[in-house]
């Protein structure tokens, strides 16, 4: 084992770390974990070595575990330092192009205009409404936003003042009673998603007693205006299992349970239906789908819109006394449009609305009075169609070649108007409305962007072919100018899992890239939805290799195109997209100068076989159950921290927070250690880890750009760019 030498301060005692002295002039050596034997063994008898199970604590509070996460973090200090500079400059830069007084477009609900506003100077936002009124609109309250004139505003939450104090803080959802009265928020206090509820009367300003901890940020009134609706965590696992409702003044530790969720493959949520009929409780695995209701007038017992069935997904909403539904049924793998009368309790009562199509993914749908707004994905990009009752439909227009474009909020229905959202690598995020009757589109906001300039950029679709012949699509960005004579500098995003496609979106941060001369592109990899279900099914369970695989070919792809320089490639993905970083780090080590990795799932064998630990049990059909030995071998050939080996590694900047409840901080932890172990390269490791948050970072508006700073320097700096 490596010689631990520590800066002075660090906890050096701990009987599982090792110490020497090093002088000013030297950098300390990397820590050096202490290895614990331990064997992890699969039902079926298969074996594995983990010496550092030791550093996993469910209770984080093990003295010699948080010494090494210390002196990791006092590693990285010392390793980072000498990029202050550089680190400074970009979170001025990226700081500089965000309006700090900034405000979200209102929307209207139940006669109040809704929305969220910054302060300059301050982290946290404020949520706010206006009564609405003559000559009152979402144009005339930003136009007194910008003004700063808030004489007709009542403040719901200053997050501000809530987290004063607070090393994190977070408000999740807050939700207004139907008779406009009353406000019920949840808060999370560490990063780990276990919310508190609490309630506000916003006539007299009273906060309530009544407090209801453990449960997750979905809330939902009844019409009696006293009857709350709310979902429960299991406080372990952090799964969603029950659906409670709490009535104002009562004892919360009596509210009475609604649903309870026996099968731990699920999770659930709860919503209020469009027209405000129903209060519905949503509950979906990876391959099936449930959905309950029950009136919102007098939400008692809760009837089943179709049993779950596996391999059939759906989703619905209802307007008009009917019911519209999203699904998969009948093998329409993109999805189709149903409709169902009121009562209908069975598949077989569902009608056809908007036919399956192999070529285009339905996303999504809104219901409004005259039509229905439907999300779809095409050729690799979004668009939306407006659905009209006489069958006929219109496409909203697409402004560039490459682009995001989503429903916005749409918070009533009965209205002409559709907000949607616009952006694109090089357009700031736009909120538009379109009247659907007469056809006019008018702007509500673009993200004001101070001493951005649009045109000094470019930003192309490409087309990458993978090693088994499939088209992989690349969107990628770059300052006019640039010469693709394989010199620059590129670093290359990647998710890929769960479906989620990473659509081209505009960013503060990657700009400050950009104007050093540095590409950025987005390699759509298979496990996304960018081309449609088939694109997400050729990149989960046993093709789950596919992610990588692809994301590979798209680097060699954009190096042999001239847009990078073999020896200057980064790569970067969190989450999920971690264990995509881990697993090319491990295959093709060669292709990439630098992988900056957060919040990775890196341990993939272990905690799959762990149904203690949160999103196990959901994610079965996502990744396989390693308890059935095929899928074990399978996933035994890609987990990143099982296929560690004596190889020269690429530099590494590896985030994670020690309370994420999501991706656990001991799989990047033990990961790390071994790969200290193992790496024969020079190049620096370093890992940084937040010990007063979770899965997405810090909290506050721009704190995260701190950290993003940090981690962009450190890329920089070993890309040579200046």
């Amino acid at each position: 084992m490596k010689p631990l030498r520590f800066l002075a301060y660090l906890l050096l005692t701990s009987p599982l770390l090792m110490s020497s002295t090093t002088s000013a002039q030297t950098l300390p050596a990397p820590p050096d974990a202490a290895q614990h034997p331990h064997t992890v063994t699969a039902p079926h008898g298969a074996q594995r070595q983990d010496p550092y199970y030791w550093l996993r604590d469910d209770e984080r509070k093990n003295p010699a575990m948080l010494a090494y996460l210390n002196a990791e973090n006092a590693y990285a200090d010392a390793v980072l330092a000498p990029t202050k500079p550089v680190q400074t400059a970009l979170y001025d830069e990226i700081v500089g192009r965000i309006r700090q007084d900034d405000a979200s477009v209102p929307f209207r609900e139940r006669g109040f205009w809704y929305y969220t506003r910054f302060e300059t100077g301050k982290d946290y936002p404020i949520h706010a409404r206006r009564k609405d009124g003559p000559g009152i609109d979402a144009l005339s309250i930003q136009r007194a936003n910008a003004m700063a004139e808030f004489s007709g505003e009542q403040v719901l939450l200053d997050v501000n003042a809530m987290a004063a104090g607070k090393d994190y803080f977070n408000v999740g959802d807050y939700v207004v009673s139907p008779d406009n009265t009353l406000l019920a928020w949840a808060e999370d206090d560490n990063g780990r998603r276990q919310y508190r509820i609490h309630f506000r009367n916003l006539e007299t300003g009273q906060t309530y007693p009544d407090s209801i901890p453990g449960v997750a940020d979905n809330l939902v009134w009844a019409d009696d205006n006293r009857t709350l609706f709310y979902v429960e965590n299991d406080p372990e696992t952090l799964l969603t299992v029950r659906v409670k409702k709490h009535v104002l003044g009562t004892d919360p530790a009596r509210d009475p349970v609604v649903y309870e969720e026996h099968d731990d493959s699920f999770y659930m949520g709860i919503d209020r239906s469009r027209d405000d009929q129903y209060i519905v409780i949503g509950l979906s695995s990876t391959l099936s789908s449930e959905t309950h209701y029950a009136p919102a007038s007098n939400p008692g017992t809760f009837v089943v819109l179709a049993p779950r069935t596996r391999d059939v997904e759906y989703d619905a909403d209802h307007i008009a006394g009917h019911w519209v539904i999203r699904t998969n049924d009948g093998g329409a793998s993109n999805f189709q449009l149903m409709t169902a009368a009121d009562g209908s309790t069975s598949r077989t009562d569902w009608k056809p609305l908007l036919a399956h199509d192999p070529a285009v993914l339905i996303e999504g749908f809104e219901l409004f009075d005259g039509f229905i707004a439907v999300a779809e994905r095409s050729g690799g990009l979004q668009r939306l169609r407006i659905l009209k009752p006489d069958g006929s439909s219109q496409y909203v227009q697409a402004d560039e070649g490459a682009y995001g474009m989503e429903l916005a909020t749409n918070s009533e229905p009965d209205t002409p108007w559709l907000r949607y959202g616009y952006t694109s690598l090089t357009t700031p995020d736009t909120t538009y409305e379109l009247n659907v009757a007469s056809g006019e589109r008018r702007q509500l906001k673009q993200q004001p962007v101070p001493g951005y300039d649009p045109s000094n950029y470019v930003t192309e679709r490409l087309w990458a072919t993978a090693r088994d012949g499939t088209r992989i699509p690349v969107s990628i960005v770059y300052r006019k100018g640039l010469r693709k004579d394989g010199s620059a500098a590129l670093l290359q995003y990647a998710y890929g899992s769960y479906g989620i496609s990473s659509d081209p979106g505009f960013s503060v941060s990657v700009v400050s890239l950009l104007d050093r001369g540095m590409v950025y592109a987005i390699a759509h990899v298979r496990g996304g939805q960018e081309m449609g279900r088939a694109w997400y099914d050729d990149g989960k369970l046993m093709h789950k290799r596919n992610t990588f695989t692809d994301f590979v070919d798209v680097t060699d792809f954009l190096v042999r195109e001239g847009y990078a320089a073999p020896g200057r490639v980064a790569a970067y993905g969190g989450s999920a997209g971690g264990l995509l970083m881990g697993a090319i780090a491990n295959m093709a080590p060669d292709k990439y100068r630098v992988i900056l990795s957060q919040v990775p799932f890196v341990d993939v064998l272990t905690t799959m076989l762990d149904p203690t630990i949160p999103l196990t049990t959901n994610e079965y059909d996502e990744w396989g159950n390693p308890e059935q030995r095929p899928a074990y071998d399978y996933m035994a050939t890609y987990s990143p921290y099982d296929n560690l080996r004596a190889q020269a590694y690429p530099a590494m900047f590896v985030g994670t927070g020690l309370w994420d409840s999501q991706v656990q901080y001991w799989e990047p932890a033990k990961y790390v250690a071994r790969l200290r172990d193992l790496d024969t390269s020079a190049a620096p490791v370093v890992f940084r880890i937040n010990m007063d948050a979770g899965h997405g970072g810090k909290s506050g508006r721009f704190r995260r750009y701190r950290e993003q700073s940090e981690m962009y320097a450190f890329m920089l700096e070993q890309l040579d760019v200046h």
